[in-house]
């Protein structure tokens, strides 16, 4: 049984909220979601589960929202190899600074954190506050 707590969850999908995503695609037009499904794509060029998209090219411009599973930081070290390379990779994550893919990936590009939690939409159409505080990290240009 699962525990939900300030930095818990039950759930490793939470699709963006699409006012958070219009201001930040206006600002720099994104061409590729690279976590996405069908159903909360943000972006008309989108890699799927089933796709990979860790073991796929990336685009210029990317939006990421991954998994806040175990493997974020998987995730977290594609998107730094991506801005290594010029690339951006803008990217909606949970503020847990204490952890190792956080000062491993994300503390030498530009972090900003979110006031409040976030109101996100899961999979089984419920919506609510996020039990933990967000922050997004723009892998690509430099803190």
């Amino acid at each position: 049984m699962k525990t939900t707590g300030m930095f818990t969850s039950e759930h490793e999908n939470w699709e963006t909220p699409q006012d958070l995503f219009d201001k930040l695609d206006h600002m720099f037009s994104f061409e590729l979601d690279v976590c996405a499904s069908p159903e909360n794509a943000k972006v008309s060029k989108y890699y799927t589960k089933q796709q990979n998209s860790l073991s796929l090219p990336w685009s210029r411009r990317n939006w990421m929202n991954p998994p806040y599973g175990r493997t974020i930081g998987e995730w977290c070290c594609k998107a730094s190899e991506v801005a290594d390379g010029g690339g951006l990779t803008v990217a909606l994550l949970p503020a847990r600074v204490d952890t190792k893919w956080f000062h491993d990936y994300c503390t030498r590009w530009h972090v900003v954190f979110l006031r409040g939690r976030l109101k996100f939409r899961l999979p089984d159409g419920k919506t609510g506050s996020a039990p933990f505080p967000s922050m997004i990290v723009y892998f690509g240009i430099p803190r």
